[in-house]
């Protein structure tokens, strides 16, 4: 009996095992997919990469590993304003940064905690903000940046990448703030913490996650953002990373070699900081979507 009674069971966990298995053609039609998926995201990086390897000669040419150099690196950095460039990227999206990650984080705070007149409004200005694309805004903040005397200035970037990232992450810092349980700031104010004392001491660790994102975010919209920064900046010495690869390319032509070595570097900072990030990065945006 005992037997008897099993064998059906053994039969019915072999069943839902096979339920939830994949067929041989399934698999192969997944993994063909993956490699096809990560063959087109990989190969324009390589491309870019192994032509800043090639001189000049052969750099519109399939021939990636004849005469290997590394003079067009030289020359971007001998003939050029390359370091200037980037230490005005750096600048700006430093502060943006920054800026970006404290305003985000204190909006997304009070939205999630308090009541206070015109809350209701100002989530749904975070919310209708993101409806508009980026280029539909940039000729009336040019016409603001221009009366404010802030063209041709940092500030005015900064100010410019603040009202295109803020919004975004501030939403998702309330959608965090509201998955943190409130017993914290009850306890913050047993302890007589202050509300920006619990906020600052109690739930930012509690954050870190939601703040990698929008840190990431921030830095990302700023180190990469090309219409504002060409519209707003003039002179060689004003430029960022950007504005600055346009340099590269004119009527006659494009100096691949030194434009393809400036890709490369422009691009080792944001690799570095999503490296940094990368273990929050989906916590932190699966977090912040779970409620708004």
């Amino acid at each position: 009996m005992t037997t008897a009674t099993e064998t059906p069971a053994r039969h019915a966990v072999r069943k839902v095992r096979l339920r939830g298995e994949r067929s041989p053609l399934a698999s192969v039609g997944l993994h063909l997919t993956l490699i096809v998926a990560s063959v087109i995201a990989v190969f324009p990086v390589l491309w870019v990469l192994l032509t800043s390897l090639k001189p000049a000669k052969y750099a519109t040419t399939t021939d990636f590993f004849r005469e290997t150099t590394f003079v067009n690196y030289t020359n971007l950095i001998r003939d050029t304003e390359f370091l200037t460039w980037f230490a005005n990227s750096a600048i700006i999206a430093g502060l943006s940064t920054t800026i970006g990650v404290f305003v985000a984080a204190t909006t997304g705070y009070a939205v999630s905690r308090f009541r206070f007149p015109g809350k209701r409004g100002l989530m749904w200005t975070l919310l209708i903000t993101q409806m508009f694309p980026v280029a539909v805004l940039i000729v009336p903040i040019y016409n603001i940046m221009a009366s404010m005397g802030l063209l041709n200035q940092p500030a005015g970037l900064v100010i410019t990448y603040l009202t295109i990232s803020v919004p975004f992450c501030a939403w998702m810092m309330k959608g965090f703030f509201d998955t943190i349980p409130r017993e914290i700031d009850e306890s913050g104010e047993v302890d007589g913490l202050t509300p920006f004392g619990t906020f600052w001491r109690l739930i930012l660790p509690l954050a870190k996650p939601g703040l990698a994102v929008t840190a990431f975010y921030s830095f990302i919209t700023a180190w990469g953002e090309v219409a504002y920064a060409s519209a707003f900046l003039v002179g060689d010495e004003n430029l960022t990373l950007a504005g600055g690869l346009q340099k590269f390319v004119n009527q006659y032509g494009a100096q691949w070699g030194p434009m393809t070595a400036a890709s490369v570097l422009i691009a080792i900072p944001a690799a570095l900081v999503f490296l940094f990030a990368q273990k929050h990065l989906v916590t932190g945006m699966s977090a912040g979507a779970v409620k708004g």
